[in-house]
């Protein structure tokens, strides 16, 4: 035909002509069937794909389009004749199955990427060697399972499917504990009832206020000595059978009562062997004894201090460090993955480690990071304290909203630690942070805020709604897992009528 001519015959006769000549090809030795034809698909020359119960082999590489089916576009596909093939080869193993994250109520996977003959079309995620927990469907290699309860180990494996149904042999096992509890709404209160009398109130246990999600028992303290590790507690006013009594009674009602060591008077440090293993037998009586749910760390003044030359936070070598993060572990060991460990550190020991690394300064920074996968709440006590710097390189004052914001960013951005970018302290995730205060006034020397400007700090860490602070947060959107409020004390609290339960629970409802 003269070439003239071509034009007005139209697209259709190079269709012909090019599947004529195609046709005289030879079909590839080794076709890959790549299942039911569907546009928007990269296709390889030798491809096989089925549509409309036929089956087509490729005859150019090409990324398919609507309108480019196969019986619509000959010089592209070419039918065979018989029924399309069956695929009846398993995608490969996904592989490296991990558990990057966990919150009280999920925990997030990732693996590596399965192969197959014709294509993986998704991933099943199995719990607890059970049905499919949930699915990927976009081909994506991780995924998060909701829906779990708190404070509870599961297993999971995933497997590989393509478009044909079949599926890879299961990964490896991965097992991960969810975190945390999961209180009356998403955030929780803490209070410190403490087994003396300061002026506040006495308070029976049983009767602390309802608005309280945690309940840390103040203090355990050593006998024989602050470097004996022998740790005792004896209930204030009331009889044993009376105490564990009061902890049933408030377990029974959901909270969490825990037993917190040290305190501004009760000094511990564990220099040796015989004090850790001294501090690790005579806490896990106490636990055994009341019915603790947890531990919370609350050491103050020379408890915890860096010796020369211990500079790195990821790899401490003083002994009581050393000794108080081997004892704490043993103990969440021994009580499971429902035991939960708090700190309530000052602020000289965590955020001041990031101006200056070495005696007090940042002391607490190895043992919060050593133990993070099992913190379930850090609320350092932003009160009693002189400014710290943030990290915007500027000084702030407690007691006001900007320190508050500041203090916790800290946290859940990471910081360099000495002031050395290479020493990164990395973020905890924002479920582990609380904000520790003063319940009153008379409760602390200073760091008391109104609850009105607690609430401008916290609509700006959550929901990032500025109150138009001199702190910017680095995150402009807020934190909204940020997880609540810690308080000294709930004696005090009742002192005041319950101001700061009442006026702060309320608050912290709000939030879904």
């Amino acid at each position: 035909m003269p070439l003239r001519h071509l034009h007005r015959a139209g697209f259709s006769a190079l269709v012909v002509l090019a599947a004529l000549l195609l046709s005289l090809l030879p079909t590839p030795a080794s076709a890959a069937d790549r299942g039911e034809w569907a546009p928007y698909v990269a296709y390889v020359t030798g491809d096989i794909a089925s549509y409309a119960g036929k089956a087509y082999d490729c005859r150019q590489s090409h990324t398919s389009l609507p309108g480019w089916e196969p019986p619509n576009v000959l010089a592209l596909w070419l039918e065979r004749s018989g029924p399309p093939p069956v695929d009846t080869q398993a995608p490969s193993t996904p592989s490296q199955l991990t558990s990057p994250a966990k919150t009280y109520d999920s925990v997030s996977l990732s693996w590596g990427a399965s192969t197959d003959n014709v294509g993986v079309t998704g991933y099943e995620v199995f719990v607890n060697g059970g049905t499919a927990a949930s699915a990927s469907t976009s081909g994506a290699t991780s995924v998060t399972v909701a829906g779990l309860t708190a404070n509870t180990t599961y297993t999971f494996t995933v497997k590989a499917r393509d478009a044909a149904g079949n599926r890879s042999v299961a990964s490896n096992t991965v097992s991960a504990t969810t975190s945390g509890t999961q209180p009356s709404g998403s955030k929780v209160l803490v209070g410190y009832w403490h087994n003396f009398d300061n002026g506040s109130t006495n308070i029976r246990l049983r009767d602390v206020s309802p608005k309280f999600n945690v309940i840390q028992v103040a203090f355990a303290e050593p006998v024989a000595g602050a470097g004996s590790g022998n740790m005792a507690f004896s209930p204030y006013n009331a009889t044993v059978a009376d105490f564990k009594a009061d902890i049933a009674f408030l377990k029974g009602q959901g909270k969490k009562v825990l037993i917190s060591i040290g305190g501004a008077n009760g000094t511990v440090h564990l220099d040796d062997a015989t004090a850790r293993q001294n501090f690790v037998n005579s806490m896990q009586s106490l636990v055994d004894t009341y019915g603790f749910d947890g531990l919370d760390l609350d050491l103050e003044g020379s408890s915890l201090s860096l010796n020369g030359g211990d500079t790195d936070f990821r790899n401490p070598t003083t002994p009581r460090i050393l000794n108080l993060i081997q004892a704490t572990r043993e103990l969440l060991n021994r009580n499971g993955a429902n035991f939960i460990l708090t700190m309530a550190p000052e602020t000289a020991y965590v955020q001041g480690g990031m101006a200056a690394y070495g005696g007090p300064w940042g002391a607490y920074l190895p043992v919060i990071h050593a133990l993070r996968d099992r913190l379930t709440y850090l609320h350092v006590q932003h009160y009693n304290t002189g400014t710290v710097t943030a990290l915007d390189g500027r000084a702030y004052a407690q007691g006001t909203a900007d320190f508050h914001v500041a203090m916790a960013e800290m946290l859940l951005r990471g910081f360099p630690v000495g002031g050395n970018t290479s020493a990164m302290f990395p973020a905890l995730r924002p479920e582990q942070v609380l904000i520790g205060l003063p319940s009153s006034p008379q409760a602390a020397g200073g760091g008391y805020t109104t609850s009105a400007n607690v609430q401008k700090a916290l609509d700006y860490l959550i929901k990032g709604q500025s109150f138009g602070g001199a702190y910017v947060l680095r995150n402009t959107a807020g934190y909204p897992g940020f997880k609540g409020l810690m308080t000294w004390s709930i004696n005090w609290d009742k002192f005041t009528n319950f101001e700061f339960s009442n006026s702060h629970r309320a608050y912290l409802d709000t939030y879904p």
